[in-house]
């Protein structure tokens, strides 16, 4: 069970393939939200992906309990949680599964019966010792997701082939003190254009749309714009096509991550320690150089800086974004060759 955002389902795949070598034989199911369903209806892994609109037509007492009967019918032997809301912990516990596996900082750890460790390790990591208590030794490998062949053929419809870089930037997050601000990612897009001849593709979903202006104002025909465009598999058939990706601390990152993309994120009201950087080695993190005290100001960011000065954010420069990304182009693979080099990391 995973209803949070889409970041946090990709980080919960290897888990789910895990799963599968600790259970070979077992029937697996995901809940997810509706935003995400599309990360998982085509794992190979995944008998069903169960959907949860928790937010939508779900919503309510009569809603809950039909879902609550729905789980009921399926007669799990366990749920696995990394989702550490109550309303998880709630629905297993009230839908009769035996076994119900957790952190023991869940909101709702008195109704599981199996409680792990959270660990200052990364999302990766974490999620996979969910499996510790039945004896396992993790396969600590980066998330996938399994796109279909016309996912492909849309990614391959849109950019071609191109005789230059394509590098991909996603500029926007749910929370504004995520978000370096946007003349600084309009400056660096240009940069990147003239000084290394790449195409900028914009990433991102329809609530980012608005951000894309600028880009398209400044860069002409160097910009493709796809936010809002694209499925969530076809973001990351795009993302597989693109050497570099830039973004904030939000699920761009872990989509270019799972495309195998080399991905900086750039970190502002959250830090890495969290455990949301980009899985891997190859990757980079950016983030300011000056010892902050307001800094995490949150788990999630906020809406606004609580200072009113946006100093973390404001402090990283374009140039050391375009450094970060010169170095990785000159060592990534061009063009569309498979950056998908090796889908196990170490763990970290």
């Amino acid at each position: 069970m995973q209803t949070a955002f889409i970041g946090d389902v990709i980080l919960t795949e290897p888990l789910i393939a895990n799963t599968r070598l600790q259970f070979p034989e077992a029937e697996i199911d995901v809940l997810v939200i509706p935003a995400t369903a599309n990360l998982l209806e085509t794992h190979p892994d995944v008998r069903r992906v169960v959907v949860y609109d928790k937010r939508g037509r779900d919503r309510g007492i009569r809603a809950l309990f039909r879902l609550l009967r729905l789980i009921r019918s399926q007669r799990y032997d366990l749920a696995l949680v990394p989702h550490r809301s109550l309303r998880s912990a709630i629905l297993v516990y009230a839908a009769g599964i035996p076994k119900r596996v957790g952190f023991e900082t869940s909101a709702g750890k008195f109704l599981l019966n199996v409680r792990v460790p959270y660990r200052e390790t990364h999302e990766v990591c974490r999620n996979l010792e969910l499996l510790v208590p039945f004896g396992t030794q993790p396969v600590y490998q980066v998330p996938r997701v399994h796109c279909t062949e016309a996912d492909h053929a849309r990614a391959a419809s849109i950019l071609g082939e191109r005789r230059r870089a394509c590098v991909a930037i996603a500029p926007g997050s749910v929370w504004f003190t995520k978000r370096w601000p946007l003349e600084r990612f309009v400056e660096l897009a240009a940069r990147l254009t003239q000084e290394l001849d790449v195409q900028i593709v914009l990433i991102g979903g329809p609530k980012d749309a608005a951000l894309a202006e600028p880009f398209e104002n400044t860069l002409g025909d160097r910009c493709t714009n796809l936010m809002g465009r694209l499925t969530l598999r076809e973001s990351v058939a795009v993302l597989h096509r693109c050497p570099v990706a830039i973004s904030n601390d939000s699920a761009p990152t872990h989509m270019a991550v799972a495309a195998g993309c080399r991905v900086i994120t750039i970190f502002g009201a959250t830090v890495p320690r969290f455990g949301f950087y980009p899985y891997g080695s190859r990757h980079r993190v950016i983030e300011t150089e000056q010892n902050l005290d307001c800094r995490p100001c949150g788990i999630h960011g906020g809406n606004r800086c609580p200072t009113g000065t946006f100093e973390c954010m404001r402090s990283i420069t374009v140039e050391q974004v375009f450094q970060a990304a010169k170095e990785l182009l000159d060592d990534a693979a061009f063009p569309g060759a498979d950056t998908k080099e090796n889908h196990t990391a170490g763990q970290i």
